[in-house]
């Protein structure tokens, strides 16, 4: 069965949306998710045939039914990470993240034996970060944005807002791939061309940064660098998942040695 699959911008725009913070609701969030990806067979009228060839898992079905959400279980966010395109992301991993990596961020889940919304977009990021970055240097940026982790009123920005501000530019660059990438969203070219990519993101970054007038002059310039660290990472995770895709089709039509008979 077809799985269903969510951009980073759609996840980002489900969790606003649940929380009340989206002129969306959730589930016209994952429709039009569902129909942006599904372009033909809405456009041939044959959505119910090949909506009911998607696997849709039990967190969806929940959210399907209008049932309100303020959090998730670990089990439910690692479901609902798993349909994020690009993305490898386990409850194994998670759990070594919430009991030790990021403990002090996750000590307890905010409600009640759920985690919060912000918590849950938390581990997105964590999981987007660590393509690029080690654990304890995700961690020192979390010092920087998220200040004390016990409470979320002293944050430069919210962990939600952070993921759905990088979401959202980096598809806005990937829309815009004529001036910054090809059609796998890599940009070709040498050192002058790495620079004015360069040049573009931090662009987009500071007018993401822009939009936050209550930071100062260092906490912007933290936050724009957060922000091009992040939307570079997303690009990281798709080489992953397509050097992945390759070495699977490598082993699989590897030739297979012929026997002889004797």
């Amino acid at each position: 069965m077809e799985s269903f699959t969510l951009t980073r911008k759609e996840m980002a725009c489900l969790l606003l949306a649940l929380d009340g913070r989206h002129s969306q609701k959730p589930l016209q969030v994952l429709q039009e998710a569902w129909n942006k990806s599904h372009r033909q067979a809405c456009e041939a009228g044959t959505t119910l045939p090949v909506f009911l060839a998607t696997d849709v898992p039990p967190i969806l079905e929940k959210l399907m039914k209008g049932i309100e959400v303020k959090g998730f279980s670990l089990q439910e966010i690692a479901a609902l990470g798993q349909l994020i395109e690009y993305s490898n992301l386990s409850i194994t991993s998670m759990q070594n993240w919430v009991k030790r990596d990021f403990k002090p961020y996750f000590d307890c889940p905010k409600l009640g034996k759920k985690y919060s919304l912000n918590q849950a977009a938390l581990l997105y990021i964590i999981n987007d970060l660590k393509s690029n970055l080690d654990f304890h240097s995700i961690g020192k940026l979390f010092e920087i944005l998220f200040n004390k982790p016990e409470t979320d009123h002293d944050d430069l920005i919210g962990p939600m807002e952070l993921y759905a501000s990088y979401s959202f530019m980096f598809e806005e660059l990937d829309a815009n791939n004529d001036q910054l990438m090809d059609t796998v969203g890599h940009v070709i070219g040498g050192r002058k061309q790495d620079n004015v990519t360069e040049n573009v993101i931090r662009a987009f970054a500071d007018r993401a940064a822009e939009k936050l007038p209550h930071l100062s002059k260092e906490q912007a310039e933290a936050l724009r660098n957060v922000l091009v660290i992040a939307t570079i990472s997303i690009q990281t995770a798709f080489f992953h998942a397509l050097a992945k895709k390759y070495f699977n089709a490598t082993l699989f039509f590897k030739p297979i040695p012929q026997t002889t008979d004797s």
